[in-house]
Parts: structure tokens; sequence; C-alpha cells
């Protein structure tokens, strides 16, 4: 018999181990902890990221330096032609709406952005942030409407 082999309760799950319950206990008076230092204290993290030991973690050893665009991106949820082409028909008109309320795409940035990957045959009225030179380019010879709301159509 194997312990991945018991059916029953009793033996299935080990108790928890108390610490600082005396000598006996092989988990008494430190609980493990060791002697002094920041490890012994309450609140000590030894398995956070950044922790090296002691240390002085990489992360505060770089310098820093220069600036990032980062917080002022703009993020689109992307759609691809192809996806236009397998869940509309011809004169359908494509909205963020519309694809959400058919649970095409879960917005998260709350701008649409067209892609060219695929092929398209019918014509739709494309609404979106931004469009790609191809999609454009796709959905306009497919005999499609294309609008632009606002965003850059450059990434």
């Amino acid at each position: 018999m194997k312990l991945t082999e018991i059916l029953t309760k009793a033996g299935k799950k080990t108790a928890r181990k108390r610490v600082g319950r005396g000598p006996g206990s092989g988990k008494g008076k430190t609980s493990g902890r060791g002697h002094k230092g920041a490890g012994q204290r309450s609140g000590f993290k030894k398995n956070r990221p950044a922790f090296e030991g002691g240390q002085m973690p990489l992360v505060r050893r770089m310098p820093k330096r220069g600036f990032t665009n980062a917080p002022f991106r703009k993020r689109f949820d992307v759609v691809n032609v192809k996806l236009l082409e397998k869940w509309f028909e011809a004169g359908d008109s494509v909205t963020l709406d519309v694809l959400k309320s058919r649970g095409l795409i879960k917005p998260r940035h709350g701008r649409l952005k067209i892609l060219g990957a695929g092929e398209l045959s019918k014509s739709l009225a494309v609404v979106a942030d931004a469009i790609s030179d191809t999609a454009r380019r796709k959905i306009e010879e497919a005999g499609g409407s294309v609008e632009s709301t606002g965003a850059t159509d450059k990434k």
C-alpha cells in the first residue's frame, strides 16, 4: 500500500504543524525561525520577488535613468479581418459594441483596432478607433466602408 492509495479519511490529510508549543514538538522556542535578524521578526517576507538574502536587490542597485512613455501609450482591443469574415453577414455594421454584444471580444481598453490578417469577401460598414492600412484596403476592396473615430490610425 502507498500513501497515494489511501481512500479513507483517516490518514488522508496530515495535521498542520503547530509551532511554538514547547521543545517536545520539534518546533518550539524560536518556531523554526532561528535566532535574531529580520527573518525572525513578524512581517518578514523571505519569498518576496526582489529579496536576495539581505543583499541590496538588483532593482535598487540599478541606476534610474531615462524616460518611458508607457503610462501614455494608447492601447487597443484588436480584431483581425478574418474574424469579421467568419462572424458577420454582408451589409452588417461592425463596432466595438456589436463585437462585445456578440461575445467576440472582451473590451479591456475601450478602443477598437482592425488589423488585416485574413481575407474578406463581404461588404461591411466598419467603425473603429484605428485601422491598419492592410485592413482598410481589404474592407474597401470587398465593397465595404471604413470610418475612423478619433484615435490615431498608426499604432
